[in-house]
């Protein structure tokens, strides 16, 4: 590791950022200088410029890849360069105008039914049940379980907040029965591959999404739903519900609530209601 990455690596680290996080911004920096081909502090703010340009342009990255792309080199320029230059004001990803997919109740019920492995069943059931992130899920350790309370505290979620979500008794039930198969000191998703370099790891990320693509196919569904489908599905549910949106904004772990508020626009009570007031102005019309 150069002295430059290391010194990148340990201001990451000095502003609290989840090794996920460290990664992302390392690698956005590692592929301006590749681009580039020189080292990444001989690189000018015109040269800034160009890159944001091709990337929005030429490669037509998506939103989330330039919103790290960006955050990442500001972060390099700004806090380990100290160069403040006007082009990280002026460049912004560009907006994202598509809405999460969704399952029904009865899709979801059909996903998790088809998966064969216990393992995966329950840790997507989890997943659902509380409205976890994927690290979120794999990373739930046996003390975050509140039986008595029944809740679950999530520890250094997105933005290395913690919160609480509730714990419905049949997932509770279900993670007792699973931990008795393992019975794992530490964590609730051990990995099944325990090796030397893996010793009291949690499940691995790419087995989980494996089975839910699998299970999603089987299924018939043919809407492109990912892991992170169940979150956004489970939300959308509660509002169904009836829930209170700042409640389901604070279970979700949303630092703004019109990040939760997307959820209404996706709940078949509201598309019901849309129709409903459209047939009758049409009926009065027809009349």
């Amino acid at each position: 590791m150069t002295p430059l990455r290391q010194r990148m690596l340990d201001d990451l680290r000095l502003r609290g950022f989840a090794p996920k996080t460290q990664d992302a911004y390392l690698g956005a920096v590692r592929q301006l200088a590749a681009h580039f081909h020189k080292s990444p502090d001989q690189i000018t703010e015109e040269e800034l410029r160009q890159y944001f340009l091709f990337l929005q342009e030429v490669k037509r990255v998506a939103p989330s890849t330039f919103t790290i792309a960006l955050t990442g080199i500001k972060f390099f320029f700004q806090h380990t360069l100290h160069r403040g230059w006007p082009i990280f004001e002026l460049a912004r990803p560009p907006r994202d105008k598509k809405l999460p997919v969704v399952l029904s109740m009865a899709e979801v019920q059909q996903i998790l039914g088809g998966l064969r492995q216990p393992r995966y069943r329950i840790c997507l059931s989890t997943l659902y049940a509380c409205g976890l992130r994927l690290q979120e899920g794999l990373h739930l350790q046996v003390g975050d379980i509140d039986a008595e309370r029944q809740l679950i505290h999530i520890r250094h979620g997105k933005g290395n907040k913690d919160r609480y979500v509730p714990l419905p008794s049949p997932i509770l039930q279900l993670l007792r029965d699973y931990w008795r198969t393992h019975r794992h000191p530490l964590w609730l998703f051990p990995s099944a591959h325990q090796t030397a370099t893996r010793r009291d790891a949690p499940m691995e990320a790419s087995g989980v999404q494996r089975a839910f693509r699998a299970a999603v196919r089987e299924s018939g569904i043919t809407k492109p739903a990912t892991v992170h489908t169940l979150r956004h599905s489970w939300a959308t549910h509660l509002l169904e519900a009836g829930v209170n949106l700042r409640i389901i904004q604070g279970y979700l772990g949303h630092a703004s609530p019109t990040t939760t508020a997307l959820y209404t626009h996706l709940t078949r009570k509201s598309e019901d209601q849309v129709v409903n007031t459209i047939t009758q102005v049409l009926e009065t019309l027809w009349q």
